[in-house]
């Protein structure tokens, strides 16, 4: 170590003598190239297109530790804003979903289906004739009042460690000016008329955020319009000529070669005649700790994405349930109170998700002009001030052995770790002065507090169960942690 110290100190002096640099260097490359890898400084691996090669990339430890994204689906539909209030169970297979779909990003696919609720809402507010790529005016227009920095405070204030946003949606409509022409929409409709992705990346950089870029490869609606009417054909409309391979593959190079996104999220699978394998190397070459999703329909992924569906149990593979703050990603005027998650169960979705070695990309469908409604923004902040209180218990855990537990008078826990520390968060505020935790035997010596208060509790062993005195006031709201160091566990 101390010959590699001198000889970094030696580089960095300006060059003053006859000899080359190189015959400094070169007797000293083994002694450097040691001292990197004891500081820690990982080997830079290239990656090739082959799922062998792909397989090598191991999951970053941001992302293992980040727990909480923001979704953010926004684009043309946002102009509509509208989708029937149905199917809250998001039960896919039932026999009506697809008519009556609740997700208003979809709002160009519903209004085409006749006798649909969307399109009876797009005759009555716009006629029967007006095209979907009308709303691409309006939308420029609206953007303008748009503020990423507004966006981006909010986010970090919410708990959020990465943000990812739909840069192109099902309906070809991109929210970065690509260079790739789309050969079937006008020129002014084509993407939006300010760099959103751009902006968006450098107002999260500001506030120590990562940008991760959602595409949807596996549909373009202006290459194979569709409608999709039956469930035969949700395989049928995806595009597969080589045109559209070419397309797809030249637009996710713009995104990663630009923006250098922290996480690429396709959707839908990506186009046969397309690259994935090529784009994924591409991507881990440019991006060596970024994460890629498990929707590109090969067999190499950094996680999983069930869509409103968490796991029972714990999971050996990481995974990231994504789901709106109602029924719909994109922005849907028709949703309130009623149909949006309440903060209780928010933080016990997300306190579940990471028990069981999962993310959560939360989903926020902001109006045209980016505004966040009301009843979405004071979910994000009530999730946001939980979390500055028992966020401890959240960030950069593992699980424990078991994800759950509960206590003798039936409240539910969720149990998460970090290092020596366990960390056991009641999902509700216990009544009695006392709780008994089941099946949960500690070390005579194991010190328990309750986040966000210093004083240590009480606490006995009742045979397999842990008996804890509890304090008269708890701080704060909704869930309460638990902090076991010293286990023994």
């Amino acid at each position: 170590m101390a010959s590699a110290f001198h000889a970094a100190r030696m580089l960095s002096r300006p060059f003053r003598c006859r000899f080359r640099l190189s015959q400094i260097v070169r007797p000293l490359l083994p002694t450097i190239v040691f001292a990197a890898f004891a500081l820690g400084a990982p080997p830079r691996i290239h990656y090739e297109p082959t799922i062998e090669s792909l397989n090598r990339h191991r999951l970053p430890e941001w992302y293992a530790d980040a727990k909480l994204g923001i979704f953010i689906h926004w684009g043309l539909y946002s102009v509509p804003g509208w989708a029937p209030l149905v199917h809250p169970n998001h039960d896919f297979a039932s026999t009506d979903y697809i008519s009556h779909n609740p997700y208003a990003e979809w709002y160009l696919n519903s209004m085409r289906l006749e006798g649909s609720p969307t399109q009876a809402y797009h005759r009555e507010h716009y006629g029967a004739t007006y095209d979907y790529y009308n709303f691409a005016t309006a939308f420029n227009a609206q953007i303008k009042k748009w503020n990423p920095e507004k966006w981006s405070t909010i986010f970090q204030q919410a708990g959020a460690k990465y943000v990812v946003l739909t840069s192109k949606h099902h309906d070809g409509f991109t929210l970065w000016p690509s260079a790739t022409r789309n050969p079937s929409l006008p020129a002014d409709r084509q993407h939006a008329s300010r760099d959103l992705v751009g902006e968006l990346a450098a107002a999260l950089r500001k506030q120590d955020l990562r940008l991760g870029l959602y595409y949807s490869g596996g549909y373009d609606w202006t290459f194979v319009p569709g409608p999709i009417r039956i469930a035969a054909d949700y395989q049928s409309v995806k595009p597969q000529t080589p045109a559209y391979g070419a397309y797809v593959d030249a637009q996710m190079r713009e995104l990663i070669a630009r923006y250098h996104p922290s996480l690429l999220w396709n959707d839908i699978d990506y186009p046969k005649s397309g690259h994935p394998l090529e784009i994924m190397a591409d991507y881990y070459n440019t991006v060596p700790d970024g994460v890629i999703d498990d929707r590109f329909g090969v067999a190499h992924s950094d996680f999983k994405s069930p869509e409103y569906e968490t796991l029972d149990k714990i999971s050996s593979v990481k995974w990231e349930e994504c789901r709106g703050l109602g029924r719909s990603f994109g922005f849907n005027r028709a949703e309130g109170e009623a149909e949006t998650i309440s903060p209780k169960d928010l933080i016990y979705l997300l306190v579940d998700i990471v028990s069981k070695n999962g993310n959560l990309l939360l989903d926020v469908g902001p109006e045209a002009d980016g505004t966040i409604p009301p009843v979405q923004l004071s979910r994000l902040q009530a999730l946001g001030s939980w979390l500055q209180q028992n966020g401890e218990a959240i960030y950069g855990t593992t699980p424990w052995t078991r994800a759950s537990g509960a206590t003798t008078d039936g409240t539910d826990i969720r149990f998460t770790r970090k290092d020596a520390v366990l960390y056991a968060i009641l999902l509700g505020q216990p009544k009695p002065s006392s709780i008994t935790i089941q099946s949960l035997s500690l070390n005579p010596g194991a010190k328990i507090t309750i986040l966000g208060q210093a004083e240590p509790l009480s606490w006995s062993a009742e045979g397999a169960d842990t008996i804890i005195s509890l304090p008269r006031k708890f701080p704060g709201e909704y869930g309460f942690t638990l902090k076991i160091i010293g286990s023994g566990l």
